[in-house]
């Protein structure tokens, strides 16, 4: 293969994830117009979620490393309502100035610390419009209790790679949004000990 090919990332838990995500999220976005993803990752999803919701304006993020990837995904992909990555690092105070009808980010608050948390919910808070959706999905304990062993384990493996990450608790949470002016809409339950938090701008 000439070196100048790039490959697509690739990650399996997106793929499995995807459907039962799209069948959460795409009744709350059905009058949405725009959606920024915070943490597009490798950009399977927002391919696949741009696809399904084509009359949604789908906006990529990442970190600076994952910009490429996601481009590949989106030049394949050939949509013309999901649009090219921007950087965007939560714990930099400068965050896009446009606002949206909705956030959408997966499987991001257990890798980021607990200040990178606090300020993806002021960030979020602060770019969506009223009655605007956050929806968060990932795993998250109740009560400060794991809900399930793998879910232990998963946080144990988490902290050894970087002390400051980790499952983060569904009540801290809740009240970080509610500081920022958003409320709990509902909480939903998902396959693999995950959940779908979702949140509106008052």
């Amino acid at each position: 293969m000439p070196d100048n090919v790039s490959i697509k990332p690739y990650s399996e838990s997106c793929e499995q994830n995807r459907e039962p995500i799209l069948s959460v999220i795409k009744p709350i976005l059905e009058a949405a117009g725009s959606v920024l993803e915070v943490g597009s990752g490798t950009g399977q999803h927002a391919v696949y979620f741009a696809s399904m919701m084509p009359h949604l304006h789908w906006y990529t993020s990442d970190c600076a490393s994952h910009l490429q990837g996601i481009n590949l995904w989106i030049a394949e992909a050939g949509l013309g309502n999901v649009h090219a990555p921007f950087e965007l690092d939560v714990s930099s105070s400068s965050w896009p100035l446009f606002d949206v009808d909705a956030i959408f980010s997966a499987n991001s608050f257990h890798i980021m610390s607990e200040l990178d948390a606090e300020n993806m919910m002021a960030g979020s808070g602060l770019l969506l419009k009223a009655q605007g959706s956050l929806i968060i999905y990932g795993p998250f304990n109740y009560d400060g209790e794991y809900t399930s062993e793998s879910n232990r384990r998963f946080d144990d493996w988490l902290k050894g790679g970087d002390p400051e990450s980790g499952i983060k608790d569904f009540e801290w949470i809740n009240e970080l949004a509610s500081q920022h002016g958003m409320t709990l809409v509902k909480d939903y339950e998902m396959p693999a000990n995950n959940r779908i938090l979702h949140f509106s701008k008052l």
